[in-house]
């Protein structure tokens, strides 16, 4: 499977009960299993490779994984020196969580991942670990992978981040505790929680106060996890859009993380316009429900704020600016060019294809609304660039190539998309 042809939809009205799991939360259940004490019990894991991936380091460093294909049950006591080197694939969360959880561990352990993923800056987890005793180095001076770890004993600190980015804050709490002392970490503006969430969930001692994160050093092993991944608000969101821009069509999206980290790309999509509402339907470790979304004419929008919680929607966002009325603009949004691609990169060439006016700036870019037309679009290996542009098709037609990497998040994504229109996979 090397490229897809999109044909474009009339209206549709649906009901979507199986999104991809949260990515997120994947990643995290697996992880942070290894800290607890007893049998955790993680079912509707997303089986895509990234969270495969770190399925399968769990199992390397030394967990007790059964898997019968539904429930996912993962018992650990303690982390083990693995004999093998740890793939992450193309998952920088999984990488740069691994830094934080195994740089105070027994051992030596080497993460390394695809050609993307080692193309992508680590020295904003290797630097602040490296800070507080970590050993840990890689290619281009701890910047790039193969990153190796050697764990050693972590002192408390009182950091403050540059950058909004839920990986580096939750690879700092993983380092926290099991730090000497109290630690804190502050960041510019809240990132998402997940990470808080879930361990304080487990029974850690972390505060919350504002932009300020207390890590208590664990003094125990934590409570297992007894946790249903809900479905991921950022693969939901691409049908958000693709509703967003098709006349009279609908969509319930059913058991998405209702988290306000989540869910802004929706809420910035309300603004622009559309139909949205929210039903809430559980909240033990994070909100749970449903989120209807009815076509409505969209407007142009400036966006500033937040961005943190925007990272991944944002290019999905940029399809629904260019069907807007008026000029959209993105900033403060350099973060997207380290991402699996430059996306600001991607996404500007890519809009620019398909015939729509688009300025790019360093840290992000406008875009006056238009009429998308069919074009060839080349994903970079990035699996939420190749999806934006296959929802662009539903408008137009489109040509997506480099398709492989949507696997990594959104494996039923053509499934799910066949109940809108027609494509065929080459």
């Amino acid at each position: 499977m090397s490229f897809v042809e999109v044909i474009p939809s009339g209206a549709f009205s649906l009901s979507i009960g199986d999104i991809a799991p949260d990515k997120s939360i994947s990643h995290r259940s697996a992880m942070f299993a290894m800290l607890a004490d007893g049998e955790s019990v993680i079912s509707n894991f997303l089986r895509a490779e990234d969270t495969l991936n770190t399925l399968q380091i769990v199992k390397n460093l030394g967990a007790d994984v059964v898997d019968n294909g539904t429930i996912i049950r993962i018992s650990s006591k303690g982390i083990k020196e693995p004999s093998e080197i740890l793939e992450c694939g193309n998952s920088g969360t999984g990488m740069r969580l691994f830094c934080g959880l195994l740089s105070s561990a027994n051992g030596h352990f080497v993460l390394t991942g695809d050609k993307y993923l080692r193309s992508r800056p680590m020295k904003r987890v290797t630097n602040p670990l490296i800070s507080i005793g970590a050993k840990l180095d890689g290619r281009k001076d701890g910047d790039l992978a193969p990153l190796s770890i050697r764990g050693s004993s972590l002192k408390a600190f009182d950091y403050k981040s540059k950058i909004a980015s839920a990986q580096v804050k939750s690879c700092m709490i993983l380092a926290g505790l099991r730090a000497d002392g109290v630690c804190r970490y502050t960041e510019p503006e809240l990132s998402r929680d997940h990470t808080e969430r879930m361990l304080k969930g487990m029974g850690a001692d972390i505060v919350v106060d504002g932009l300020t994160t207390t890590i208590n050093p664990l003094k125990k092993l934590l409570n297992p996890l007894t946790i249903r991944v809900p479905a991921d608000p950022s693969s939901a969101f691409f049908f958000a859009v693709a509703t967003a821009i098709t006349p009279d069509a609908s969509i319930v999206l059913e058991g998405v993380t209702l988290n306000e980290t989540r869910i802004e790309a929706f809420k910035v999509l309300e603004m622009m316009g559309a139909d949205i509402t929210y039903k809430e339907t559980d909240n033990r470790y994070e909100p749970i429900g449903d989120i209807a979304i009815k076509y409505a004419p969209l407007k142009a929008i400036t966006i500033e704020d937040n961005i943190s919680w925007l990272i991944d929607e944002l290019p999905a966002l940029s399809i629904a600016m260019a069907c807007a009325e008026g000029e959209s603009v993105v900033k403060n949004a350099k973060e997207l060019r380290v991402k699996e691609s430059d996306r600001i990169s991607t996404v500007v060439t890519g809009l620019k294809a398909c015939g729509i006016e688009v300025d790019e700036y360093e840290d992000g870019y406008k875009i006056k609304g238009g009429n998308l037309q069919k074009a060839t679009i080349d994903s970079d290996g990035d699996h939420r660039i190749a999806m934006t542009f296959i929802i662009a098709g539903l408008k137009c037609g489109m040509k997506v190539t480099d398709i492989e990497c949507i696997n990594t998040s959104f494996p039923n994504f053509f499934e799910l998309l066949k109940n809108i229109t027609k494509v065929e996979l080459y």
